[in-house]
């Protein structure tokens, strides 16, 4: 398996890791952060944007949204890459990733709540994607070749 390949493999793994907890978590914790409503929210903005309807059944627009997430999500968490050093740029993209989850919504006109309701709220967000991008990194330090080592 080619170097790509294994990188997105591990992507792969972090996105999925990362929507799964959101999904599981929200569901439990009244404060847990809210990125599926992100989503829905971005995808409703571009789609206004094209002059195209967004889905007016929340249920199929949410499911754009996971799927907007694990595929955007794969792509970003396969530049952690394989062998070694896939840990340390796992971790920073997982960190730079929370940060953004926590900082950007706000000025991109996405509203500030779902992420930023509460400090457990950001501390969680940051800390789902830091664990996408340590997941991405253990994938891809998994998939390593030998001489990667």
């Amino acid at each position: 398996m080619n170097d790509i390949l294994k990188a997105l493999a591990g992507g792969l793994a972090g996105a999925c890791v990362v929507t799964a907890v959101h999904e599981t978590v929200r569901r439990l914790n009244p404060d847990a952060p809210r990125m599926d409503v992100l989503g829905m929210r971005s995808i409703s903005k571009l789609m206004h944007k094209a002059d195209l309807t967004p889905p007016q059944d929340k249920e199929k627009l949410h499911t754009w949204a996971l799927v907007g997430d694990v595929v955007s999500n794969s792509l970003y968490y396969s530049m952690a890459g394989t062998g070694k050093s896939a840990w340390w740029r796992g971790a920073v993209l997982g960190a730079a990733a929370g940060a953004g989850a926590v900082l950007l919504p706000g000025p991109l006109g996405l509203g500030e709540e779902p992420s930023n309701k509460t400090t457990e709220t950001q501390a969680l967000a940051i800390g789902y994607y830091l664990l996408g991008g340590l997941v991405a990194a253990a994938v891809g330090f998994a998939l390593r070749d030998d001489e990667d080592e």
